[in-house]
């Protein structure tokens, strides 16, 4: 287990923000998600929605996309001060993707994610599943999506073990 308070339950990771322009909508939807909503913008109009908006697949990928420069950015301050940083597996999967409102072209979201805590793995000695709530946000802070993630993760040795195993 870890000490670092950025692994505490409750600790909140601001993965920076993205504004979705249309032509960004347009080009994700017509390679991944192409309905009506998400590639013209005229037939977006007489939609549900009432204008072009994002594809929540691509709302998501986004927040992937900063999380992985939020823990390259991370990374790389660690080296620099010395510090060492868990190293992270895959991740075993997500639950309760939800879409609560659309992103419209122009709107920029913020995303973020909260860890729910950490366990470790009795299959994989020094592994720990470490269990997370992503979100995305508009900018009155209204929640646009949310999805409960997890990943494997092994942290690094508490110094005071490693000290006490050298001294056995």
């Amino acid at each position: 287990m870890t000490h670092d308070p950025a692994f505490a339950p409750g600790a909140r990771k601001q993965l920076g923000s993205h504004v979705f322009t249309a032509d960004a909508i347009i080009d994700f939807a017509r390679r991944f998600d192409p309905q009506r909503f998400h590639i013209d913008a005229e037939a977006a109009k007489d939609s549900v929605f009432g204008g072009l908006c994002a594809s929540g697949w691509h709302t998501a990928s986004v927040w992937m996309k900063l999380n992985i420069a939020a823990s390259a950015d991370e990374a790389e301050l660690a080296e620099a001060e010395g510090r060492s940083l868990p190293e992270f597996g895959p991740s075993p999967g997500f639950r309760n993707l939800r879409w609560f409102k659309p992103v419209y072209a122009g709107d920029e979201i913020f995303y973020s994610l909260t860890v729910r805590g950490s366990r470790p793995l009795a299959s994989r000695p020094g592994w720990s599943i470490l269990e997370l709530i992503s979100e995305a946000h508009d900018k009155d802070g209204t929640l646009v999506m949310s999805f409960d993630s997890a990943a494997l993760i092994r942290f690094p040795q508490d110094d005071r073990a490693g000290q006490d195993q050298q001294k056995a």
